[in-house]
């Protein structure tokens, strides 16, 4: 299993603070992958993902969460919360 950090996102709304997250990616490592393909990898226990937080260096790790009624979507989990480190994250270049 590899364990991968997240460095970026992709937003289709760049300066929305709620839109959903369609893309998860490290350019210094290479890789961009779909929120589909994360959440994937998740459930399937291929890969962990996970954010540092900038100031303190704290790792937090990507979760799925499933809420009724509502598709699948990712949030980091750090210190028994889950919380959205993902979303203040930096846009991925393209």
């Amino acid at each position: 299993m590899a364990d991968a950090q997240v460095t970026c996102i992709t937003k289709p709304n760049v300066n929305s603070s709620h839109e959903h997250i369609t893309h998860l990616g490290n350019p210094v490592s290479q890789w961009r992958w779909t929120r589909e393909q994360v959440i994937a990898s998740i459930d399937a226990g291929t890969n962990t993902f996970y954010v540092l937080d900038p100031v303190s260096g704290a790792r937090a790790n990507i979760g799925v969460v499933r809420e009724t009624g509502r598709m699948p979507y990712l949030r980091t989990y750090a210190d028994g919360q889950w919380n959205n480190n993902l979303l203040s994250l930096n846009q991925c270049p393209i």
